[in-house]
């Protein structure tokens, strides 16, 4: 029952971001940023565990550098996406502001509200 309820959450969210967020002539959309972050929901939802290299959600992080850091589009479309997702879903923003360090990635930019995601180089 649990589990059912934390995917149909995970399903409305996506839902609500891809209906939501409009990233012009972007080449990376939201749902491919919310699939790389889903093997993080347990830390976002509830703080536990920690991510650490080698788990599902480090290597979607890892897989998301790759994605965003293929061109200043894909950076800002995901910049985009993540400053979404972390003000609708906004108790737990520090947690996934965190994800990048936690995972010893860097995105190029702070997951952070103030963040202008259009101004990314």
């Amino acid at each position: 029952m649990v589990a059912t309820l934390k995917t149909s959450y995970w399903t409305a969210t996506i839902l609500l971001l891809i209906c939501c967020i409009n990233v012009a002539s972007a080449t990376v959309d939201c749902t491919t940023v919310l699939s790389l972050i889903s093997g993080c929901s347990n830390y976002v939802e509830f703080g536990d565990p920690e991510p650490v290299l080698g788990t599902a959600c480090c290597d979607g992080m890892a897989s998301m550098y790759r994605v965003a850091s293929d061109s200043v589009e894909n950076k800002r479309s995901t910049c985009d996406c993540l400053l979404g997702f972390i003000t609708m879903y906004n108790p737990n923003a520090t947690a996934v502001a965190r994800l990048p360090g936690l995972c010893g990635v860097s995105l190029g930019f702070t997951i952070d509200p103030s963040t202008a995601c259009d101004t990314i180089p």
